[in-house]
């Protein structure tokens, strides 16, 4: 799974060498990645209404005028010293709670089948400069587990670029082990390939504390299809392992069970920590995931913040 595919001739060299400077690469696509979100994010955000609100909190949010009756003490007088009005600065609720988004940058993301335009990474990256845009206009605040702290900045996305881009650390599909609150949210974008017991070890670790969380499967649809036939060489981008299919075709069954099998594992996982599961192919559109991850986050807290118990949240079908 997730791996390169080619016909197997006489001519052929070496098995598919590392991409060498892939920090520079990626470098030089992520302006086009930070347009395609920041596009995709605006189609999402018209008309949406965020949690943001006036509350107890220490973030400047808005001014507001002065209320006849209201403590004098709360006028703001040098706002108010602009004009003929008294203006009352109010601060941001502080309900807005922390969304960790971890975007899967491990070798075997790079795939792209001839099927599609962009890759896995391509469009997990997008999904996630994305959702991070969107959540920050509704007032939430918004960090990479082990690379960004949370941050309700306006420029989230260049924050999350940066920070991505200048990561030397190993690329690894899911996420470092951290402690998020209570109240934290996580979405977890990634192809899912790994081994069953890492993916249970993971998320079980990131809800122990009693975060909530979106666990997002990002296939190319040759993943889901296997296309294949004829002599095919598969290359496993991570491990280097490879092996020939004499004639591919006759793995496909068995390939879409195993498959089968894989996902309902993850999801019995997911549906015992009452976690929200989906399945997201690349040839489908960006927007269609966001509107989906966006009606997701939040709906298990109550107005006053608190985490609802597990069978009084709202669940989507994947």
């Amino acid at each position: 799974m997730a791996a390169e595919t080619r016909r197997t001739s006489h001519h052929d060299g070496p098995a598919v060498q590392r991409a060498v400077g892939e920090g520079r690469t990626l470098a030089a696509a992520m302006p086009r990645l930070i347009l395609e979100a920041r596009r995709v994010a605006a189609t999402i955000i018209h008309g949406m209404h965020g949690r943001r609100r006036a509350g107890p909190g220490e973030n400047f949010w808005q001014y507001r005028r002065f209320i006849s009756g209201e403590p004098a003490s709360r006028v703001d007088w040098r706002r108010s010293a602009r004009d003929d009005h008294l203006y009352v600065r109010e601060l941001e609720w502080e309900a807005a709670h922390t969304v960790w988004i971890w975007p899967d940058r491990s070798p075997s993301m790079v795939f792209a089948s001839a099927l599609v335009r962009d890759s896995k990474l391509h469009r997990g990256l997008v999904v996630a400069l994305a959702l991070a845009e969107i959540l920050v206009e509704g007032g939430e605040r918004v960090g990479i587990p082990g690379l960004m702290r949370p941050s309700g900045s306006r420029n989230v996305i260049e924050r999350m670029a940066q920070a991505i881009v200048h990561d030397r650390a190993e690329r690894t599909s899911l996420p470092p082990n951290f402690a998020p609150s209570p109240l934290a949210e996580i979405v977890l974008l990634s192809d899912l390939w790994s081994d069953i017991a890492e993916i249970r070890r993971t998320v079980a670790q990131l809800a122990g504390g009693g975060a909530h969380g979106h666990v997002v499967q990002i296939v190319d649809p040759a993943e889901e299809t296997f296309p294949y036939s004829g002599r095919i060489e598969f290359v496993e981008p991570e491990g280097g392992g490879r092996i020939t299919a004499g004639r591919a075709q006759t793995w496909r069954a068995d390939y879409e069970a195993r498959v089968r099998r894989h996902r309902a594992e993850i999801r019995a996982e997911t549906d015992r920590l009452s976690w929200s599961f989906t399945i997201h192919r690349t040839d489908r559109p960006a927007s269609e995931l966001l509107l989906a991850l966006h009606a997701r986050i939040g709906s298990g807290l109550s107005d006053n913040g608190a985490r609802l118990p597990a069978g009084a949240e709202t669940r989507m079908p994947a």
